[in-house]
């Protein structure tokens, strides 16, 4: 087994079908751009801080599937579901992955409520994702985070001992 991660940032809830925009209003820029075609600023600001990439994954070598447990990495901060040290989260933890566009497209384990695969599917954003709403919270008050359903690897756990089915 492998334990593949990632540095991007589960219920599903329902979302509004996408809105036209108004007459002389611009949609936003998920809605025009391609993952290819955004600024750092707007790449980043698309983590809607769920952390559910975060969280160690084990990968069968036999099978290639996937099973999400609930231990975080050890830079995730369990209390905000943001890294500790996100500028060197690759040399302090050197099979975090950074995603990229052709990534988004390949990461099968992302979950489906994540930013950047809902916009590389042709998707609208939901309600909570603080884009949306314009609160960084809406994503924790939703229960879409990971906030107080993970512990931290440095506990020593097995991740074969905590594997859960809520993360889709």
């Amino acid at each position: 087994m492998t334990s593949p991660r990632a540095s991007a940032r589960s219920s599903r809830k329902s979302r509004k079908a996408p809105a036209a925009a108004k007459p002389g209003e611009e949609l936003p820029f998920w809605r025009r751009k391609t993952l290819k075609e955004m600024t750092g600023a707007e790449w980043e600001s698309l983590c809607d801080g769920c952390a559910k990439c975060c969280l160690i994954k084990l990968e069968y070598d036999d099978t290639g599937e996937i099973d999400h447990t609930d231990i975080a990495c050890k830079l995730l901060d369990l209390g905000t579901c943001r890294c500790s040290d996100y500028a060197h989260r690759q040399k302090r933890v050197p099979d975090c992955l950074s995603l990229d566009p052709r990534r988004v497209r390949r990461l099968k384990w992302l979950p489906s409520t994540c930013a950047y695969r809902l916009v590389a599917e042709g998707k609208d954003l939901y309600w909570w994702h603080p884009l949306v709403s314009g609160d960084p919270e809406t994503v924790h008050q939703a229960g879409v985070s990971v906030r107080g359903r993970v512990i931290s690897e440095d506990e020593g756990e097995k991740p074969e001992d905590r594997i859960v089915g809520w993360v889709d």
